[in-house]
């Protein structure tokens, strides 16, 4: 299942994303995914990291949502590498342990996957910075259950909300809750003025079908 916070959460994150250049929108000029997809969008969310206020902010509203959605958490988890210095600040604010989940194990000494003292049956949410298909977040998630860590939910600044992560998270029985998603963004960059209403259907073309998008 995946949830967005409140709605005034997602509209301030998606407006504050774009304010400082975290999230890029260029119809026009689309970016080049490692995927090879096409995308008239752009997110880099650990650009956030730079800005006090803005990181603050995310911090807090992390906060606020974990409170509500997974109040029995023991741990927080990074994914590794935009989510660990998200979690590590979360962890901080709540005074809880902290670990990450690395995306390959250590090619050397203990040859860790997992960073960080991970207790038998301890209640765990994982944080990410960002969702596309969920599929590298779905591994840290399956990393820590084989660890013996009881995954409760997980936390992400941002997802593009693509059906097939929708699909993959209710596959694999995992909850994640985002501060924003694709429709916040959309609403707050026409409403601001970083795209203009004639470009909203390609925008919208492109997340329901971003594999074929620009061919």
């Amino acid at each position: 299942m995946i949830k967005i916070a409140r709605a005034e959460i997602a509209a301030s994150v998606a407006s504050e994303l774009l304010r400082i250049g975290a999230i890029k929108i260029q119809p026009t000029k689309p970016f080049t995914w490692a995927s090879g997809w096409k995308s008239p969008i752009y997110c880099d969310n650990r650009l956030s990291l730079s800005f006090p206020k803005v990181r603050s902010a995310i911090k807090h509203h992390l906060r606020e949502v974990i409170s509500v959605d997974f109040p029995d958490v023991e741990a927080i988890a990074g994914v590794a590498t935009a989510g660990i210095p998200q979690g590590a600040l979360l962890a901080d604010l709540l005074d809880i342990p902290f670990l990450y989940v690395r995306s390959k194990p250590k090619g050397h000494g203990m040859e860790n996957m997992i960073e960080g003292k991970l207790e038998k049956g301890q209640k765990v949410v994982l944080v990410e910075d960002l969702v596309s298909t969920g599929g590298s977040s779905i591994k840290a998630a399956q990393d820590i259950q084989a660890a013996g860590g009881e995954v409760v939910g997980m936390l992400a600044i941002f997802t593009y909300g693509f059906d097939v992560a929708v699909q993959n998270f209710e596959k694999a029985n995992i909850s994640l809750t985002c501060l924003s998603n694709y429709n916040y963004l959309l609403e707050e960059a026409l409403r601001e003025e970083y795209i203009k209403e004639k470009e909203q259907a390609t925008l919208k073309d492109w997340r329901d079908n971003p594999a074929a998008w620009g061919k």
